[in-house]
């Protein structure tokens, strides 16, 4: 038996919007919408997301393009952002005990742009003060009696053995060889026929002083050596105190304002040493170098100041703001290549090689984000090379490696650096679709204990009182943001009604906002066209109508 298909009532192909759902004359007379309508299962994941400072309990937030899902996150974390403590500034400053791993310090927010101005200052005093101090009166007899002292240790020794020498027939004569001993006679040095024409005795007799004093000789020549070294020595300790005495005062002035911190008083302490060890570099000479070469390519000579300097890669001067406080940071990257999230260390040319120091090691989005938010699109995160690896590598270590592509995957060899972590903490929303979604839940093993929340947003809502009034506000909102003329009852229930068309379900309306939002510009103009001081039902229906080709 065949079924008969029963004819379906023109009544049922059109639902109107109930006027007991809109109690309004205008939407100039509701309270606007801040958010989104029919999205509560959504909210409350990103909630519960915010809330968990857990690690692992990371966001990932999809659905259908213009249902609101990022509008709606940068609200949220917009709003918890403010109420949270604006985290440390980070910067890297040298090792100097191994400069191919530069050190790592957190400072209190706002406080790493005064340290860099700080060590600015001191180089440029330094560079004014140990010159005077070199070049002053005190140094000069201090250092000369240095010289005096290894000069006289040489005439005191060479007096010794010319007069031991004397007394046996033979001279201390210096030859272009060198120094040497010959044999004499009433005071003048024979010559080898005159040596010849002496008894054997007294040739036997110089012989043997000859060999005895050459042997004298070799043993003050070889004592030579040791007593330019112990002068050496001697030189560097002075120039030593003499630089402690002119930079002491220089660093304990800032070793007093830096006093509560202690990585910072450690940094200061090895910056003292190291101009103690290298005050050479402060001091001018014949062969000026650049102050911007980079160390490694030279030994150390004057104007190598670049070690001193502070690189200042997260500064959050900006999020203290008394009067609007802004909170943690919330970093939306548009360009989610490798790089761009974890930072990186960049070369320059010099003398046709590539080098570099920890002055040029670049932030990426996760050391500007962290201690707040890293809002990140999933395709564009997933098409760059390598960036899905480095962001999970980052989130499951908890701490961030500044690497550059290339050296990671080996295709350069050139002398890079091995900056210190830093420490990780984030938390991390990926806007995208459900298709993306579940393909990483099916296929990437880590995604689901990386990212333990989602937000799901709906497509669609249930088309009752309830949400009747929710659009009556929305759009409220919307004209109220974009300075639009507002709707009348009417012009809102024709909006209801065409978002059930959308949703293709008399229950049930669209939730996919940026529709509804360019049916109200559009109904916005027509409404401007007839010279209409609010929208109303006609104009939302040209609009409409405008849309079918």
């Amino acid at each position: 038996m065949t079924d008969t298909i029963k004819p379906l009532d023109p009544s049922k192909l059109y639902t109107p919007c109930p006027d007991k759902a809109l109690n309004f004359k205008t939407t100039a007379e509701l309270e606007p919408l801040d958010g989104v309508i029919g999205q509560d299962r959504a909210l409350e994941s990103i909630r519960f997301a915010i809330g968990m400072n857990h690690d692992g309990y990371n966001l990932f937030a999809f659905g259908a393009q213009g249902t609101g899902k990022s509008s709606t996150v940068r609200r949220f974390l917009a709003r918890e952002a403010a109420v949270q403590a604006v985290p440390s500034d980070w910067c890297y400053v040298n090792n100097f005990d191994d400069a191919h791993k530069p050190r790592a310090l957190e400072l209190p927010a706002g406080k790493a742009a005064p340290l860099r101005e700080d060590m600015e200052r001191l180089v440029e005093e330094l560079k004014a003060a140990l010159p005077a101090a070199f070049e002053g009166e005190d140094y000069a007899q201090r250092k000369e009696a240095l010289e005096e002292q290894l000069k006289a240790r040489h005439e005191q020794a060479f007096s010794r053995l010319q007069e031991r020498a004397a007394k046996s027939n033979v001279a201390l004569v210096r030859t272009p060889m060198g120094l040497g001993l010959a044999p004499t006679k009433d005071g003048e040095v024979l010559s080898p026929k005159e040596f010849e024409g002496l008894t054997k005795k007294e040739q036997k007799s110089r012989q043997k002083a000859l060999d005895r004093l050459q042997a004298d000789l070799e043993d003050t020549l070889q004592q030579i050596p040791r007593w330019e070294k112990e002068h050496r020595e001697k030189t560097r300790e002075l120039n030593r105190q003499v630089t402690s005495l002119a930079v002491g005062h220089l660093i304990e002035e800032l070793e007093k304002k830096w006093a509560a911190l202690d990585a910072v008083q450690a940094y200061l302490e090895a910056v003292r040493a190291d101009v103690v060890d290298n005050a050479a570099d402060f001091l001018p000479s014949g062969d000026e170098k650049n102050e911007n070469q980079l160390p490694g390519t030279r030994r150390h000579s004057g104007g190598s100041f670049r070690r001193y300097h502070v690189n200042v890669i997260v500064d959050n001067t900006e999020l203290l703001n008394d009067k609007a406080p802004v909170g943690a940071p919330v970093v939306e990257e548009e360009h989610p290549t490798q790089p761009n999230l974890v930072g990186r260390v960049e070369h320059v040319s010099q003398m046709g090689a590539l080098v570099t120091d920890f002055n040029l090691i670049k932030s990426g989005a996760l050391h500007r984000a962290n201690g707040g938010y890293l809002v990140l699109d999933a395709l564009r995160v997933l098409t760059q090379p390598y960036a899905w690896e480095a962001l999970k590598r980052a989130l499951r270590s908890g701490h961030i490696r500044a690497e550059s592509l290339a050296e990671s995957l080996g295709w350069v060899t050139t002398v890079s650096l091995e900056p210190e972590p830093i420490p990780l903490k984030i938390k991390v929303v990926i806007i995208g679709d459900p298709m993306m979604y579940y393909l990483l839940s099916q296929y990437d093993p880590d995604f689901k204990e990386l990212f333990k929340v989602a937000a799901d947003f709906a497509e669609s809502m249930s088309r009752d009182e309830a949400g009747a009034k929710g659009y009556a506000r929305l759009l409220a909102s919307q004209v109220a943001r974009e300075d639009l003329r507002h709707l009348d009852r009417g012009a809102v229930a024709r909006v209801v009604e065409h978002g059930a068309r959308l949703a293709e379900d008399a229950e049930r309306l669209t939730t996919h906002m940026a529709s509804l939002v360019d049916l109200l510009r559009e109904a916005n103009y027509w409404a401007g066209v007839a010279g209409a001081k609010v929208i109303k039902a006609q104009h939302v229906q040209q609009a409409i109508d405008a849309k079918v080709y």
